[in-house]
């Protein structure tokens, strides 16, 4: 069956190439009864549109790149899950690489998107300014997710990660902890370094006569084990750990349920983020609640945003704030929740 083209929707509907191209495009110069019947004709045929050339036309792709720095877990998922529904609800379509572990495969990542997105949005350890000029064209819209860049050439959404890893080490304290225990993040992770200055924070502030813990983390379950597994075999063992992420969390609940000791009654634990499986795990997980589907879809209306309305000015992106979700692992189960 041959390929039907535009200019047989053109002969068809008895009007010009262009009438059809504009018309099907949602551009002007042509009225709304004819629009109609082009396409109507275009239904008929079973026309589809060449991507190239209308990119060529329109010079829109209609696609949204997203640089992550991993694509694994639950975290991911739903930050993906949010970008993916704003994106739709904008008819744009999603490319989506990973970061991975350097600076170079994440410049590889943009090289290999650029011209074949209108937007991009990168949630990256190894964005900086110089990195992004190097990397990115200057009239490429770019939206930044929990970064330290501060450029007017970029919109950064963040999330108060220091406010929220600081309102849950006072809420371990004011439930009976003193001893507690931080598992850290990756040591170049922006999200992680706020999380542990949070932490340290509270400490100096509520436990001041405890010499805060970190143990090395990298946000993985195996992470989370070996720092469960580590801390137990120190001489003195916390009462409470806090993780810096709920996969974190989940593997130091598997370490403390392998050696035999019970969250919460023998230590206490909490993470961060929030993630599904956080409260499906036995005993549920407090944590500190981001509102990760939330994050990704303002992301993706930010640089829709900036698309539609290519000459405004960038303007600063939202902070998100958290919230400290109280279960059965903190051992306050009902007890109020602090808030910072």
């Amino acid at each position: 069956m041959a390929t039907i083209t535009i200019k047989d929707v053109a002969r068809e509907a008895n009007v010009s190439v262009a009438s059809v191209s504009r018309a099907l495009n949602g551009g002007s110069g042509v009225t709304a009864e004819t629009g109609q019947r082009i396409r109507d004709v275009a239904l008929r045929l079973r026309y589809i549109p060449h991507a190239a050339a209308r990119m060529l036309i329109t010079r829109r792709t209609n696609t949204i790149g997203a640089l992550l720095p991993d694509l694994y877990g639950e975290f991911f998922s739903e930050l993906i899950r949010g970008i993916d529904l704003a994106a739709r609800a904008h008819g744009l379509h999603l490319l989506v690489s990973s970061s991975h572990d350097s600076s170079e495969d994440a410049a590889a990542a943009l090289r290999a998107m650029q011209g074949r997105v209108d937007g991009m949005l990168i949630m990256s350890a190894h964005v900086d300014d110089a990195f992004l000029r190097a990397n990115l064209p200057e009239d490429l819209p770019t939206v930044l997710i929990n970064s330290p860049v501060q450029d007017e050439a970029y919109r950064v959404i963040n999330v108060d990660n220091y406010a929220g890893a600081r309102a849950m080490t006072k809420h371990l304290i004011d439930t009976g902890h003193q001893d507690i225990a931080f598992i850290a993040g990756p040591e170049n992770n922006f999200d992680a370094q706020q999380r542990e200055n949070g932490y340290r924070a509270a400490m100096a502030k509520y436990a001041s006569k405890v010499e805060p813990v970190v143990v090395a983390g990298d946000f993985t379950e195996e992470a989370g084990f070996r720092a469960g597994e580590a801390l137990l075999a120190r001489k003195k063992r916390p009462n409470a750990v806090f993780a810096a992420n709920d996969m974190m969390a989940v593997g130091c609940m598997h370490a403390f349920r392998e050696a035999g000791v019970c969250v919460p009654q023998d230590i206490a634990l909490a993470g961060f983020d929030d993630i599904p499986v956080a409260r499906y795990v036995a005993p549920p997980l407090s944590t500190v609640r981001v509102r990760i589907v939330d994050l990704g879809r303002s992301a993706l209306e930010a640089v829709a945003s900036m698309l539609e309305n290519p000459d405004h000015q960038v303007t600063a992106g939202p902070t998100f704030g958290c919230e400290i979700v109280v279960r059965e692992t903190c051992g306050a189960r009902g007890a109020p929740a602090s808030h910072e």
